[in-house]
Formats: C-alpha cells, structure tokens, sequence
C-alpha cells in the first residue's frame, strides 16, 4: 500500500510538472507571435504549411524560383524582395506552435491515468486539445486571409481559452483533498469582472494593433515616434481604459487581502498586482517612446498572464471547483 501511494504522488507530481512545462510552451508560442506581428514578420511564409513550398525555409534569394514574385506576389504584402530575416522569424514562430501541439498531446495522454477518480481533469486536457488543434487550423487560415485582422483576434481569443484550459487542469490536478473553504463570494465576482475587463482591453489592443501595422507599413517600418499621433480613436480608449483597469484591480487586491489567505494565492496576489503595474509601464513606453519594438511582444505576453493570473486565484478561492468527483482517498492507479 505505501509503494502504491508513493508511485501515485510521482505520477501526479510528474503530471503537474508536465501541464506546468505546457503553459510556459503555450506562452512562449504567444511570445513568438508576439515578435512575429513587432518585426512585420506575419507573411514571412506566405504559404502554409510549408514556407515558400519548402519544409525548411530558404536562407537566400538563390534558393528560390527566379520568378517567385509572380508565384507569391499576391500575399508578400508589399514586400519587394524575400526576407530571410522575417521568413525564419515567422518559420520559428511555426515551429515553436507545433511544439505546443507535442506538449498539449502529452498532457491528454498523461490525464487517462485521472480517468478512475476525477475524470475533469481528463475532459479538461481533452478540451485543451481540441483548442489548440482549432488553433493551428487558425494559423492556416491566418496566412490564407493575408492577416486578416478579425482571424488574429479570433486567434488570440483561442489562445486564451487554451491557457484558460490549462490553467483550470494544474489548478484541479494540484488541490488539497480538502480545500480551505473561503467566505469570498463577493470577490469570486469581482475576479469575473476583473477577468471580463481585461478581455474587452485584449480585444481592443488587438485592434488597435491592427491599426498600428498599417500606420507602420505606411511608414515602411521607420519613423516609430510618429506612429502614435496616426492612431485612430482606439487607441485613445485603449490607453484611458488602462487606468480604470489599475484602479479595479487595486480595489479586487485590497477585497483578496481581506481574505488573510496565505501560501499560493497570496503569492498569486502579488504576482497579479507586478504584473499589471509592469504591463500599464509597457503601454506607456509604447505610448510615449516610440514603440520600441522589444516592448511589443512583451505587453501582449503580460496581458495575458494578467489574465491568467486572474483565472488562477479566482480558481482558487471558488472551493467547488477544487473538489474531485470522486473523494475516495485510494489511488487511482494499480496498487505494487
């Protein structure tokens, strides 16, 4: 019996590892995407799957058909001539996307063994690969609308739900049996609020990164310190809706303080209080500095860990969600 709990409390230690390892990979794939839409980089392959007909993209012009303009010129998106720089930035982009996949399939698989007593966390890795399967479907078709700006909010909003997924299968697979039950109802609601306010401002920035690309393709990608003043009314929402965000998310801080919880979520707290102070310092030096290129990706990648963030701790402190469907303390694997 003790050898049988001991390989239990591996094969779940290893499980949460994995499903940890997989958000880092997922975020790392936002983070390329990221780099991908800073440089211009979005038509670097302007086919799918392959890039440039070719499975492992070309590193000089030699290496392509004389007439590859012709061939591809209806979706370079203005380019003149290949870019080698962009093409393999958009090609590690894809790679570090089928990455995820490896990762995503390797959590399902490692969940069959939650199948005897809490089978949501298999339904959970199960949804997790569903979304990622539609997700990279969207990546294709991404490419095919020549970046379409509604494909890439679309594309976002699945990436959301994926990290979402995920965080929801660490989350359950890493509770107590018995999680402290917490008087928060008040702030369960304010963490949904929060959660659907930072929503509507990713969704927004997304937008006002559309408009952003085309100020910067007019601009041929030089001149930054004046794309701001090109910006459309968007924007303007954007950068005012940042303070009420700060403004709530101090108020739903000090609500979670109240709670005197101690241990993961009082690290989440402080972690979620960094985060939006450092991500509303981004947006402004994007704002005010020229859109430095560097600071891009990062904004988009703490927007979304901001949300994530909040995922988590409201997770947390919603003790019904905790509870496994099954409370039977025996293992669920085969006893040794």
């Amino acid at each position: 019996m003790t050898s049988s709990i001991s390989l239990t409390n591996k094969q779940e230690q290893r499980f949460r590892s994995l499903v940890f390892l997989t958000i880092i990979v997922i975020y790392l794939v936002i983070l390329a995407g990221g780099i991908v839409r800073s440089t211009g980089s979005g038509m670097g392959c302007p086919d799918w799957p392959k890039c440039f007909g070719r499975w492992v993209p070309p590193t000089e012009i030699s290496q392509l058909p004389v007439n590859y303009q012709a061939i591809y010129g209806a979706k370079l998106k203005g380019e003149v001539e290949f870019n080698p720089l962009k093409t393999w930035i958009e090609y590690a982009n894809r790679l570090v996307g089928v990455l995820s996949g490896f990762f995503v399939f390797a959590t399902l698989i490692a969940s069959l063994s939650y199948l005897r007593r809490d089978k949501v966390i298999f339904w959970g890795s199960l949804g997790a690969f569903l979304l990622i399967g539609a997700n990279g479907w969207l990546g294709s078709q991404v490419v095919a609308t020549e970046l379409a700006p509604h494909m890439i909010t679309i594309h976002m909003l699945l990436a959301i739900a994926l990290v979402f997924a995920l965080l929801f299968v660490l989350l359950r697979a890493s509770a107590p049996k018995q999680p402290r039950i917490l008087n928060a109802a008040s702030q369960q609601r304010l963490l949904l609020v929060a959660i659907a306010l930072t929503l509507g401002q990713i969704v927004l920035g997304t937008q006002v990164r559309d408009a952003l690309d085309i100020v910067a393709k007019s601009f041929d990608y030089t001149n930054r310190e004046s794309w701001i003043d090109q910006l459309d009314w968007r924007f303007y929402i954007h950068r005012s809706f940042s303070l009420v965000l700060l403004a709530f998310h101090l108020f739903v801080i000090y609500r979670l303080r109240k709670l005197n919880v101690v241990g993961r979520i009082s690290d989440l707290i402080k972690a979620l209080f960094a985060v939006v102070v450092i991500e509303i310092g981004t947006g402004v030096l994007m704002a005010y500095f020229g859109v430095p290129a560097v600071a891009q990706p990062i904004h988009l990648v703490l927007a979304l860990v901001m949300i994530g963030l909040q995922f988590s701790i409201w997770f947390l402190v919603t003790p019904t969600l905790l509870v496994a469907n099954q409370l039977s303390q025996k293992s669920r694997f085969v006893e040794v």
